[in-house]
């Protein structure tokens, strides 16, 4: 395994000292912080209605800030005077003001009222009239309230309901995205590094001293490594940055759990794919040849990350997803999307790994032979078949 290490850390060395490396692993980070406080910013501007109260009216201002939760809006009220409140209004500075009395309240808001605070006003006004006509017949109004507060449909579900499903539709998703987009980026490398080592004739030089199957794994385990590193620094700050904004509120053994899945599975996919790729690019000479050869392995990664992103959300029991996430080259996208959804089962998941780890043994004695075979024939592109009949 010395050889092996010691191609893996030149390409560590190499990749991540690389002004692109470290460029685009920063702005892809601080995209992500943005993103985060962008999303907290506007979702905190959305979930708070600024409220305007006159004196007047000030008794309705502790039922209506109370009520607010009802409607999942915070009420932000403040007193102000009716001409300088509808100044405000007509300005933007207030999204409402509530003038007349704390019996008879007016809404004055400059185009459209907010459904929320309408309803929450007139289910005030109602409950204030009501008080006022138990009033009339003597009747305790506060003991009247205590009796039908107690009066509800009970509910049976059939169902656990998730309070985190939303959470986790979007884990589910940013763990495709992030898988394909490292899994895509790490074989690109890999299949553009044969290929430049190829027509330069480096290859020549390393294997005079090294094998090919060793040259093949020390890149396959350093490009790997390398952009392991990259979305581990990348995940960990999308996750830290969500956390402190508080847009994700799973708990940290559902977040470790999905993290940890997604790590494994990026490692078994991209050691499987990025064999099949680095076979498939020793095939060819010229960087204007390649894509010709990638591609049909490239497709392989764009079918499971479509399914997964337009079938999982809305359907993450869905059967067909459910059967394709046990299949070697679709389970690294679509089995830590099911797992980060919480609808993979722990048989499922222990198949997969199984299944994956058997296809990427024989593709690696496959892919082995093709590139020790192809790897120093220059010139025209080789053919697969003759690539894996050469002696």
């Amino acid at each position: 395994m010395s050889p092996v290490w010691l191609v893996a850390r030149r390409e560590i060395r190499t990749r991540v000292r690389t002004r692109g490396f470290i460029i685009g692993t920063l702005a892809v980070i601080a995209l992500m912080g943005g993103y985060a406080g962008l999303m907290a910013f506007i979702g905190n501007q959305v979930g708070t209605t600024k409220v305007g109260v006159v004196p007047e009216a000030a008794a309705i201002s502790q039922p209506l800030q109370a009520s607010g939760a009802a409607y999942g809006k915070t009420f932000q009220i403040s007193t102000v005077p009716g001409p300088a409140g509808e100044q405000q209004v007509r300005d933007g500075d207030l999204d409402a003001l509530i003038t007349g009395t704390a019996d008879e309240p007016r809404l004055v808001v400059k185009q459209t009222p907010d459904s929320s605070v309408e309803s929450a006003l007139n289910a005030i006004a109602q409950q204030r009239a009501m008080d006022v006509e138990l009033g009339r017949y003597e009747v305790d109004p506060a003991a009247v309230r205590a009796a039908t507060e107690n009066a509800h449909v009970a509910v049976t579900s059939l169902e656990t309901n998730d309070p985190h499903r939303g959470e986790r539709i979007g884990m589910a998703i940013a763990a495709g995205i992030a898988l394909y987009m490292f899994l895509i980026m790490g074989g690109q490398m890999i299949a553009q590094g044969v290929v430049e080592e190829k027509s330069s004739r480096v290859v020549e030089l390393l294997l005079s001293t090294i094998k090919p199957h060793q040259l093949l794994a020390g890149k396959v385990v350093g490009i790997g490594l390398t952009s392991l590193l990259q979305l581990v620094l990348i995940a960990g700050t999308a996750l830290l940055a969500t956390g402190a904004s508080g847009m994700l509120t799973l708990p940290s053994a559902a977040l470790a759990s999905t993290l940890v899945w997604a790590l494994v599975w990026f490692l078994l996919g991209f050691f499987t794919y990025a064999t099949v790729l680095a076979a498939a690019s020793s095939l060819v000479s010229r960087q204007e040849e390649l894509q010709n050869v990638i591609s049909p392995v490239i497709m392989l990664l764009v079918v499971p990350f479509i399914i997964g992103v337009s079938v999982l959300p809305s359907s993450p029991d869905n059967s067909m997803a459910a059967v394709l996430s046990l299949v070697p080259g679709f389970s690294p996208t679509l089995m830590p999307m099911r797992i980060a959804l919480g609808v993979a089962a722990p048989w499922e998941i222990a198949v997969s790994l199984v299944l994956s780890a058997l296809a990427f043994a024989l593709l690696l004695r496959l892919g082995g032979r093709v590139y020790s075979n192809a790897i120093l024939r220059t010139g025209s592109r080789v053919k697969l078949r003759d690539a894996l009949r050469a002696a």
